[in-house]
């Protein structure tokens, strides 16, 4: 048991009929009875229950404990039009008990009981207040004056101690209003840290009172990027804008606190600090004139690292930050910052110098460690996307891994702590769906399950390692995300996966028991008004080896009384329609649609797949080296899978790499080939080059192989389709080579960086 020895505790225990010989000793959450989400460490039902009705009390020891019951009638006047009475006397029966204990093992622990008599809570006050979420999660989703609560008993503890989520508010303004929104639906999932994204290219959100221009300048743009990243030159001409004052500030962190929410603030050095040099043109290295970002993307302009009136004027606006904000951690970005303007600012080279920096990574890390020192200073530590690393990292610093898992390992490794947030699996600005209907988004493909798939602790630490492992965090990047209807649709149902992975035990993670208690849980969604997506329970396709050379089709839809009907000869799917009863095999060129139906009506978007046949489909391919974590189907079987990846690279069909690749196809035998290709990708703004050279190479024995095709040019913008007729040739295996482009220009996007090469489907015929 995680709970010590409380006041009175064994003697309430005994009142209420608690843990007690009539537990049934089942475990786990059956379907309409037990549904929380996140999925407590035990749960165990009983053979009774609890009717809450009007005359139920709550008893609340302290004032903590009386603030959570504040919160659960709030929830509870949804339900029933009525809130409960609290009573200074402890119940008999027909009431709520919360003990908010301060000596638990586990600081976020607590035990929930409800028998026919009563219901208890008790743990910390944080624990009690995460023990009353699981209790609203056990009231019934349909209103009514009375409320019948299973009977369960549940110990219950959060596996990591840094659960967080992150809001952009720079690119898109949102409302006090939302941001309390935001804040509940978080202390509903048991979500404890809001990363405030508060400064950024696009605008300054946070009243700096020290300096005005922050808010009269910096708070606002003359128009905004319209469309996607990848079409630039398009803007929408309207003047945008928006900061929160101090009080408001003030006011959204109080409301944070008391639903046992930190929120760290990040202000953003020394790169994306466009905004602010718009407002005060002399902490660059040109001195302007500068203008608040309109549009997306890596911007050049950053703080001046050799200007000391950077740094005071950095230090005058946290001093202004850190009395609004008590959290431990500040956030100080540290991402993207480009170097070109450093490498031709006398400042910038003079403080090298004076330094004895040896390049300009060492001078971001110069910059880092001051601002550091400084926060040290004055009691509080910086949190910094991985960036930091980069030249040496600061002493006490904590890295929030983002472009992959990379760099939180290596500073897992040098005893760092580490907040994982690889954009694989934590970036909820990417698509959902691959739905056709789908709104404009970043790029990448992030389903629900592929979130509830994620696991924060490397395999590549010790267990020593692993410690400095201490959670994880859901980001918002707002680019294209432009009112709180759309944010919620992002975030959610994404966000109640990835509670589960940073709460619950991996033992007890389960994809399939998830989405059964999500059914449940959407409901609670739904009174709360949350434009949550539904793409969880539409019809899904996950093509795969048949065993036999080929590929099937294997069709799910997690929707309860829907029945899934498909199509091979493009035609729309209706009810009357093949049946699905076993995967389908693919054995023509043509699309696979299926869609599932409910009560005779289609539900959600319909699978629509386009597949390629040719001699390669489904046959055994070898790839080198590893595609980079960030853009791995997960299997070489995506290479010879038939389905071509699209040009927004969200279909997760994709294979990245920044170094040369070879991939080797075994055709089972020697048989004529008349034609080969593949698809490549390059869209230059977003890093994607095509390759220098491409070669195709054929053999009879797999040792011996002969070049039958070399192209050197890749003129298109996107996706680039390689289809070469060649001198027929008996082969059996087929090789590919892809040179990689090397490191991108000066001027380009991504300058100095390895660009990324991008390839999809080896065809043979």
């Amino acid at each position: 048991m995680m709970i010590k020895k409380l006041t009175n505790w064994g003697l309430l225990l005994a009142v209420l009929g608690l843990f007690s010989c009539s537990n049934s000793g089942k475990t786990g959450t059956p379907k309409g009875q037990v549904s929380i989400i996140p999925m407590p460490v035990s749960v165990k039902e009983r053979q009774d229950s609890f009717l809450l009705d009007k005359h139920t009390v709550i008893f609340a020891r302290n004032e903590e404990g009386k603030q959570i019951a504040v919160l659960f009638n709030s929830w509870l006047k949804e339900l029933t039009g009525y809130e409960l009475e609290l009573t200074d006397k402890i119940p008999g029966d027909n009431g709520i008990i919360i003990e908010t204990a301060k000596d638990t093992l586990q600081p976020e622990g607590y035990i929930l009981g409800v028998s026919n008599k009563g219901i208890i809570i008790s743990g910390s006050p944080a624990g009690a207040f995460y023990g009353m979420q699981s209790l609203i999660q056990l009231l019934p989703t349909e209103k009514g004056s009375s409320l019948i609560i299973p009977g369960v008993d549940i110990q219950d503890n959060p596996r990591f101690a840094y659960r967080g989520q992150h809001l952009d508010v720079c690119r898109h303004f949102f409302s006090v209003d939302f941001l309390k929104k935001f804040l509940d639906l978080m202390a509903m999932h048991k979500y404890n840290t809001f990363h405030w994204h508060l400064t950024d290219d696009q605008g300054w959100r946070i009243e700096i009172k020290k300096y005005p221009r922050l808010q009269e300048v910096a708070s606002k743009r003359k128009e905004t990027m319209a469309g996607h990243y990848e079409e630039p030159g398009k803007y929408d001409g309207k003047p945008y804008g928006g900061f929160y004052t101090q009080e408001q500030v003030k006011e959204i962190v109080k409301y944070a606190a008391d639903r046992h929410i930190t929120v760290i603030p990040e202000i953003e050095m020394p790169g994306h600090a466009l905004a602010a040099l718009a407002a005060y043109p002399n902490l660059g290295c040109t001195g302007g004139p500068y203008e608040v970002g309109t549009r997306w993307g890596v911007l050049d302009d950053v703080f001046c690292a050799g200007n000391d009136s950077v740094y005071t004027f950095l230090e005058g606006v946290l001093d202004e930050v850190l009395p609004l904000f008590p959290s431990k951690y500040i956030h100080i970005g540290g991402d993207e910052c480009p170097k070109v303007r450093w490498q031709k600012c006398p400042k910038c080279q003079a403080r090298m110098k004076q330094e004895g920096l040896k390049d300009e990574h060492a001078l971001q890390s110069y910059f880092i460690q001051r601002m550091e020192k400084y926060l040290n200073g004055k009691g509080r530590q910086i949190i910094g996307w991985d960036e930091i690393l980069e030249g040496g990292l600061a002493p006490n610093a904590t890295v929030m891994s983002w472009r992959g898992i990379e760099g939180g390992i290596a500073a897992a490794k040098q005893h760092h702590d580490v907040i994982m947030t690889p954009g694989d699996f934590c970036y909820f600005d990417k698509y959902q769906s691959k739905g056709k209907n789908e709104p404009l988004a970043i790029g990448g493909y992030l389903p629900v399950s592929k979130v509830y798939g994620y696991e924060p602790v490397p395999k590549e630490l010790t267990a020593d390692e692993a410690k400095y492992i201490k959670g994880a965090q859901a980001n918002l990047w707002t680019e294209y995300i432009g009112d709180s209807d759309y944010a919620e649709y992002m975030e959610y149902p994404r966000a109640a996966a990835l509670a589960e992975v940073l709460w619950s035990q991996p033992a007890q993670r389960n994809y399939d028991n998830f989405v059964e208690r999500l059914k449940v849980h959407v409901k609670r969604l739904d009174l709360k008004k949350v434009n949550y997506a539904k793409h969880v329970f539409e019809v899904s396709g996950t093509p795969e080896d048949n065993k036999k050379g080929g590929v099937e089709v294997k069709l799910d839809a997690k929707l309860d009384g829907g029945k899934i009907f498909y199509t091979t000869d493009s035609s729309a799917p209706t009810p009357q329609s093949q049946a699905y009863t076993a995967p389908v095999q693919v054995l023509k060129t043509g699309v696979v649609r299926a869609q599932v139906f409910q009560d005779g009506k289609p539900f959600g978007n319909e699978y629509n797949q386009p597949f390629l046949f040719h001699k390669a489909l489904g046959k055994k391919v070898s790839i080198t080296p590893d595609p980079e974590p960030n853009y791995n189907p997960g299997s070489s079987f995506a290479l010879v899978n038939g389905i071509q990846g699209i040009g927004t690279y969200n279909d997760g069909q994709w294979f990245g790499f920044k170094k040369d690749f070879t991939a080797t196809v075994d055709l089972d035998s020697v048989q004529e080939v008349k034609m080969l290709g593949t698809n490549v990708l390059s869209i230059k703004t977003n890093w994607i080059y095509a390759p220098k050279v491409l070669t195709f190479s054929a053999s009879e024995d797999g040792k011996t192989f002969k070049e039958v095709y070399k192209q050197t040019a890749f003129s298109q913008n996107g996706i680039n389709q390689v289809r070469t007729v060649i001198t027929p040739v008996r082969a059996r295996y087929i090789k590919m080579t892809a040179q990689h482009f090397g490191m991108i220009p000066a001027g380009a996007e991504g300058a100095g960086n390895p660009a990324w090469l991008f390839v999809d489907e080896m065809i043979v015929n």
